[in-house]
Protein backbone atom coordinates (compact mmCIF):
# COMPACT_ATOMS: atom_id res chain seq x y z
CA UNK A 1 0.00 0.00 0.00
CA UNK A 2 3.09 2.50 0.98
CA UNK A 3 4.34 2.11 -2.47
CA UNK A 4 0.94 2.09 -4.54
CA UNK A 5 0.37 5.88 -2.71
CA UNK A 6 4.21 6.51 -3.32
CA UNK A 7 3.52 6.08 -7.04
CA UNK A 8 0.51 8.46 -6.77
CA UNK A 9 2.68 11.66 -8.37
CA UNK A 10 3.65 9.33 -10.66
CA UNK A 11 0.14 8.75 -11.78
CA UNK A 12 -0.95 12.16 -11.51
CA UNK A 13 2.14 13.65 -13.62
CA UNK A 14 1.51 11.19 -16.55
CA UNK A 15 -1.92 12.21 -16.88
CA UNK A 16 -0.74 15.30 -17.19
CA UNK A 17 2.21 14.48 -19.55
CA UNK A 18 0.12 12.61 -22.11
CA UNK A 19 -2.41 15.56 -21.95
CA UNK A 20 0.43 17.56 -23.50
CA UNK A 21 1.84 15.13 -25.80
CA UNK A 22 -1.74 14.73 -27.41
CA UNK A 23 -2.06 18.41 -27.50
CA UNK A 24 1.07 18.86 -29.62
CA UNK A 25 0.20 15.58 -31.60
CA UNK A 26 -3.59 17.11 -32.76
CA UNK A 27 -2.59 18.11 -35.79
CA UNK A 28 -1.90 14.29 -37.10
CA UNK A 29 -5.22 13.39 -38.71
CA UNK A 30 -4.27 10.44 -40.69
CA UNK A 31 -3.42 8.72 -37.09
CA UNK A 32 -6.51 10.55 -34.88
CA UNK A 33 -9.32 10.03 -37.39
CA UNK A 34 -8.77 6.42 -38.14
CA UNK A 35 -7.73 5.49 -34.44
CA UNK A 36 -10.90 7.01 -33.34
CA UNK A 37 -12.72 5.38 -36.08
CA UNK A 38 -11.61 1.87 -35.30
CA UNK A 39 -11.75 2.32 -31.08
CA UNK A 40 -15.55 3.98 -31.97
CA UNK A 41 -16.30 0.67 -34.17
CA UNK A 42 -15.60 -1.45 -31.77
CA UNK A 43 -16.61 -0.13 -28.54
CA UNK A 44 -20.64 -0.31 -30.92
CA UNK A 45 -20.10 -3.41 -31.40
CA UNK A 46 -18.86 -3.70 -27.20
CA UNK A 47 -22.35 -2.32 -26.61
CA UNK A 48 -24.46 -4.46 -29.30
CA UNK A 49 -22.88 -7.57 -29.66
CA UNK A 50 -22.11 -11.03 -27.28
CA UNK A 51 -18.72 -9.61 -25.43
CA UNK A 52 -16.21 -12.51 -27.13
CA UNK A 53 -14.69 -13.50 -23.60
CA UNK A 54 -13.01 -16.62 -24.97
CA UNK A 55 -11.22 -14.48 -27.24
CA UNK A 56 -10.37 -11.99 -24.31
CA UNK A 57 -9.59 -14.78 -21.50
CA UNK A 58 -7.23 -16.56 -24.23
CA UNK A 59 -5.17 -13.16 -24.42
CA UNK A 60 -5.32 -12.56 -20.70
CA UNK A 61 -3.24 -15.74 -19.94
CA UNK A 62 -1.09 -15.42 -23.34
CA UNK A 63 -0.12 -12.28 -21.66
CA UNK A 64 1.05 -13.90 -18.46
CA UNK A 65 2.80 -16.85 -20.15
CA UNK A 66 4.61 -14.21 -22.85
CA UNK A 67 5.54 -12.27 -19.40
CA UNK A 68 6.60 -15.69 -17.50
CA UNK A 69 8.84 -16.17 -20.77
CA UNK A 70 9.97 -12.76 -20.39
CA UNK A 71 11.18 -13.23 -16.77
CA UNK A 72 12.79 -16.53 -17.72
CA UNK A 73 10.06 -18.93 -16.36
CA UNK A 74 8.32 -21.89 -17.37
CA UNK A 75 4.69 -22.28 -18.66
CA UNK A 76 3.90 -25.75 -17.01
CA UNK A 77 -0.33 -25.30 -17.97
CA UNK A 78 -2.49 -23.43 -20.01
CA UNK A 79 -6.12 -23.64 -19.24
CA UNK A 80 -8.67 -21.18 -21.08
CA UNK A 81 -12.47 -21.49 -21.63
CA UNK A 82 -15.08 -18.43 -21.86
CA UNK A 83 -15.47 -18.61 -17.94
CA UNK A 84 -11.93 -18.12 -17.36
CA UNK A 85 -8.26 -19.16 -17.46
CA UNK A 86 -5.88 -20.38 -15.68
CA UNK A 87 -1.76 -20.64 -16.14
CA UNK A 88 0.87 -22.79 -13.72
CA UNK A 89 4.03 -21.07 -13.85
CA UNK A 90 7.18 -21.77 -12.50
CA UNK A 91 8.17 -18.20 -11.58
CA UNK A 92 5.84 -14.89 -11.41
CA UNK A 93 5.86 -10.93 -9.90
CA UNK A 94 3.68 -8.17 -9.94
CA UNK A 95 4.62 -7.86 -12.94
CA UNK A 96 3.86 -11.00 -14.73
CA UNK A 97 0.69 -10.88 -12.10
CA UNK A 98 -0.64 -7.62 -13.65
CA UNK A 99 0.45 -7.48 -17.04
CA UNK A 100 -2.85 -8.08 -18.78
CA UNK A 101 -4.07 -5.00 -17.36
CA UNK A 102 -2.07 -3.02 -18.81
CA UNK A 103 -0.55 -4.26 -21.87
CA UNK A 104 -2.48 -4.82 -25.01
CA UNK A 105 -1.83 -7.85 -26.30
CA UNK A 106 -4.00 -7.65 -29.45
CA UNK A 107 -2.70 -4.29 -30.22
CA UNK A 108 0.76 -5.19 -30.13
CA UNK A 109 -0.46 -8.32 -32.29
CA UNK A 110 -2.06 -5.47 -35.04
CA UNK A 111 2.03 -3.34 -34.70
CA UNK A 112 3.67 -6.35 -35.15
CA UNK A 113 1.48 -7.87 -38.28
CA UNK A 114 1.70 -4.90 -39.93
CA UNK A 115 5.54 -4.43 -39.33
CA UNK A 116 6.04 -7.58 -40.74
CA UNK A 117 3.46 -7.31 -43.62
CA UNK A 118 5.73 -3.81 -44.48
CA UNK A 119 9.24 -4.69 -44.74
CA UNK A 120 8.38 -7.67 -47.07
CA UNK A 121 5.19 -6.06 -48.70
CA UNK A 122 5.56 -2.44 -48.61
CA UNK A 123 1.96 -1.71 -46.34
CA UNK A 124 2.47 1.87 -46.32
CA UNK A 125 -0.06 2.37 -48.41
CA UNK A 126 -2.28 0.80 -46.05
CA UNK A 127 -1.72 2.90 -42.82
CA UNK A 128 -4.83 4.37 -42.28
CA UNK A 129 -6.24 0.29 -42.00
CA UNK A 130 -3.20 0.01 -40.07
CA UNK A 131 -3.98 2.85 -37.81
CA UNK A 132 -8.10 1.68 -37.77
CA UNK A 133 -6.60 -1.38 -36.90
CA UNK A 134 -4.66 -0.60 -33.73
CA UNK A 135 -7.94 1.42 -32.62
CA UNK A 136 -9.94 -1.22 -32.60
CA UNK A 137 -7.93 -3.59 -31.04
CA UNK A 138 -6.94 -1.07 -28.11
CA UNK A 139 -9.95 -0.30 -27.33
CA UNK A 140 -10.77 -3.73 -27.09
CA UNK A 141 -8.94 -3.95 -24.45
CA UNK A 142 -9.66 -1.11 -22.20
CA UNK A 143 -12.83 -1.96 -22.71
CA UNK A 144 -12.88 -5.50 -22.00
CA UNK A 145 -10.30 -5.01 -19.13
CA UNK A 146 -12.73 -2.24 -17.48
CA UNK A 147 -15.62 -5.17 -17.68
CA UNK A 148 -14.01 -8.12 -15.88
CA UNK A 149 -12.56 -5.34 -13.53
CA UNK A 150 -16.05 -5.28 -11.92
CA UNK A 151 -15.93 -8.10 -10.89
CA UNK A 152 -12.94 -9.24 -7.92
CA UNK A 153 -9.90 -10.47 -9.79
CA UNK A 154 -7.71 -12.56 -7.69
CA UNK A 155 -4.61 -11.28 -10.05
CA UNK A 156 -5.48 -7.48 -8.26
CA UNK A 157 -6.37 -8.46 -4.54
CA UNK A 158 -3.34 -10.89 -3.78
CA UNK A 159 -1.37 -7.35 -5.54
CA UNK A 160 -3.14 -4.95 -3.16
CA UNK A 161 -5.78 -2.77 -4.65
CA UNK A 162 -3.90 0.58 -3.98
CA UNK A 163 -0.94 -0.91 -5.65
CA UNK A 164 -2.33 -2.54 -8.60
CA UNK A 165 -4.23 0.67 -9.89
CA UNK A 166 -1.32 2.34 -9.50
CA UNK A 167 1.06 0.12 -11.75
CA UNK A 168 -2.02 -0.82 -13.99
CA UNK A 169 -2.22 2.95 -14.57
CA UNK A 170 0.81 3.74 -15.20
CA UNK A 171 1.34 0.58 -17.73
CA UNK A 172 -1.71 2.13 -19.57
CA UNK A 173 -0.91 5.64 -19.79
CA UNK A 174 3.09 4.37 -20.49
CA UNK A 175 1.60 2.51 -23.27
CA UNK A 176 -0.02 5.35 -24.50
CA UNK A 177 2.43 7.93 -23.75
CA UNK A 178 5.34 5.76 -26.11
CA UNK A 179 2.67 4.70 -28.95
CA UNK A 180 1.00 8.10 -28.91
CA UNK A 181 4.63 9.84 -30.34
CA UNK A 182 5.58 6.74 -32.40
CA UNK A 183 2.05 6.99 -34.53
CA UNK A 184 1.52 10.22 -34.59
CA UNK A 185 5.00 11.28 -35.34
CA UNK A 186 5.28 14.32 -32.70
CA UNK A 187 6.43 14.75 -30.19
CA UNK A 188 9.28 12.21 -29.86
CA UNK A 189 9.39 9.49 -27.60
CA UNK A 190 12.14 10.96 -25.94
CA UNK A 191 10.59 14.52 -25.43
CA UNK A 192 7.14 12.50 -23.92
CA UNK A 193 9.72 10.98 -21.62
CA UNK A 194 11.66 13.85 -20.06
CA UNK A 195 8.26 15.77 -19.68
CA UNK A 196 7.01 13.18 -17.34
CA UNK A 197 9.86 13.66 -15.64
CA UNK A 198 9.89 17.41 -15.40
CA UNK A 199 6.46 16.63 -14.49
CA UNK A 200 7.27 14.28 -11.60
CA UNK A 201 9.80 16.28 -10.10
CA UNK A 202 7.58 19.55 -10.18
CA UNK A 203 4.72 17.31 -8.63
CA UNK A 204 7.46 16.23 -5.70
CA UNK A 205 8.88 19.64 -5.03
CA UNK A 206 5.51 21.34 -4.80
CA UNK A 207 4.32 18.50 -2.21
CA UNK A 208 7.55 18.79 -0.23
CA UNK A 209 7.59 22.16 -0.29
CA UNK A 210 3.81 21.72 0.90
CA UNK A 211 4.72 19.70 3.23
Amino acid sequence: MLVGLLLLPACVSAVLTLLRVVRQSSSADTFWVAFAGGAASWVALFLLLPKPMWVYVFGHELTHALWVWLFGGRVHRFKVSSKGGEVAVSRTNFLIVLAPYFFPLYAVLVVVGFGVGHLVWGWHPYLVWFHLSLGAAYAFHVTLTGHILRAEQSDVTQQGWIFSAAVVFLGNVLVLLLGIPWLAGRPSVFTALQWWFEETVRLLERGAGWF
